[in-house]
């Protein structure tokens, strides 16, 4: 599989991960799927359990007739009793041992609990999960999750379902820079495609969308803009960027030359 995402011992064609919540209706949902062809679906199961309607079962069908790989995550767990149980919970009803953790410490910009967060990743780890983190760009907590065993980082670009895009950039590619090893999915405060393409020209493996999909005009088409866009930021970083130059550099050597000057030097060195 050529160019391929790998997360854990795992390889996906795709670099786009999908998020399920807040769609119209479930076809709606199923159409975003076609038209993104993500590698991933990230399913919330607290929210999913407690909804208990025949919305919630046509939820499960569609999810299921997919035949897509599931992301079960501890979305809403403010603490780390609260994250290991859900994710206990999702290994046995969807029969996967990924799961993406969120521990939220702020209820407002549902900000990563750092401390909680880390906890976490070691007591599921310890369990036999493979934890994928969503975490923020910053360096330090990102090297404490590799340390208790992660090997890949969902962080932030700015607040979930913002749609801000990436909120301190510098911060970002620097984090891409450090840790050049690991896969980084971008994960929450992408608001357009262009967001994503950016992210992916710095070097990140992938991102996941959500409310920038599911709260568009037209979510379907949405979801096909950004898939797109990923490819293309992806192409643009194997093709290797240009280095940004302070000052002017000629794309043309002989500046001031016409072409057709050199041309009659040449001809009449020829006729010598």
């Amino acid at each position: 599989m050529q160019d391929a995402l790998k997360l854990y011992d795992r390889s996906y064609e795709s670099r786009i991960l999908l998020g399920t919540a807040r769609y119209e209706s479930p076809l709606q949902l199923k159409e975003a799927i076609e038209a993104s062809d993500p590698a991933l679906l990230t399913v919330a199961l607290r929210k999913q359990m407690q909804g208990g309607s025949h919305a919630g079962q046509a939820f499960w069908d569609i999810v299921r007739s997919t035949g897509r790989p599931l992301l079960p995550n501890t979305a809403g767990c403010g603490t780390v009793r609260e994250a290991v149980n859900t994710a206990c919970m999702a290994r046995e009803v969807f029969q996967t041992d990924l799961i993406k953790l969120e521990v939220i410490g702020d209820e407002v910009n549902l900000q990563p609990d750092p401390f909680g967060l880390v906890e976490a990743t070691v007591d599921l780890i310890r369990r036999g999960f493979r934890v994928l983190p969503y975490c923020t760009e910053d360096l330090v907590l990102c090297r404490r999750l590799l340390d208790a065993g992660c090997e890949v980082l969902m962080p932030w670009a700015a607040p979930i379902g913002t749609g801000q895009g990436p909120r301190n950039p510098r911060a970002l590619r620097e984090l891409r820079e450090r840790i050049p090893n690991i896969p980084l999915i971008v994960d929450a405060g992408l608001g357009l495609p262009s967001h994503a393409c950016q992210v992916m020209e710095w070097g990140f493996d992938g991102v996941l969308v959500n409310t920038a999909v599911s709260r568009a005009i037209h979510p379907v088409q949405m979801a096909k803009a950004f898939a797109g866009a990923v490819q293309m930021g992806r192409l643009a970083y194997l093709a290797g960027p240009m280095p940004v130059q302070d000052l002017a550099v000629p794309s043309t050597p002989d500046i001031g030359i016409p072409f057709w000057v050199e041309a009659d030097r040449f001809a009449s060195q020829e006729t010598r």
